[in-house]
């Protein structure tokens, strides 16, 4: 019984440890959609690029999505603009699409875990959250204050 009881602590102690990987503090904008980006990799509930996305948004399948700010093509801009406006689905604006698509899995990881080959990605849609957490929460919060990227 008492062997039983000394390897659960390390469990428990383990999860601890990877729980301050996130920041200490209040978490940010960007670094909440960038945690809610990665657990909608894990469980298949992200839709990228114009043509996946498009889909998602016309069905009104989508709870966020979110447009580079430095797209290629105006036109694009539009399009996701007004399906997002047509369906209320709330949509947040980020810098560069190379981090977009690096956020989204877009890109192959080294044996230290850096980017390489990031693909840049003009949009993607949040179809399922994964883990409903402190960062869904916090965008939530965003987009109910009305504040805009």
């Amino acid at each position: 019984m008492a062997d039983e009881e000394n390897q659960t602590v390390p469990e428990v102690e383990a999860e601890a440890v990877e729980a301050p990987a996130a920041p200490a503090g209040k978490m940010d904008t960007m670094t909440a959609l960038q945690e809610v980006l990665k657990n909608a990799v894990y469980v298949d509930g992200l839709a990228r690029g114009l043509h996946e996305v498009t889909k998602t948004l016309d069905k009104g399948a989508a709870h966020l999505c979110v447009l580079a700010s430095n797209c290629d093509e105006p036109n694009i801009v539009k399009l996701i603009e007004a399906l997002c406006a047509e369906r209320n689905i709330n949509l947040i604006k980020v810098d560069d699409k190379k981090k977009l698509g690096q956020w989204s899995g877009l890109c192959k990881l080294d044996q230290e875990g850096q980017a390489r080959k990031v693909v840049g990605c003009s949009c993607v849609a949040v179809k399922d959250w994964g883990v409903m957490g402190e960062a869904v929460d916090i965008l939530n919060e965003h987009f109910k204050s009305g504040a805009s990227n």
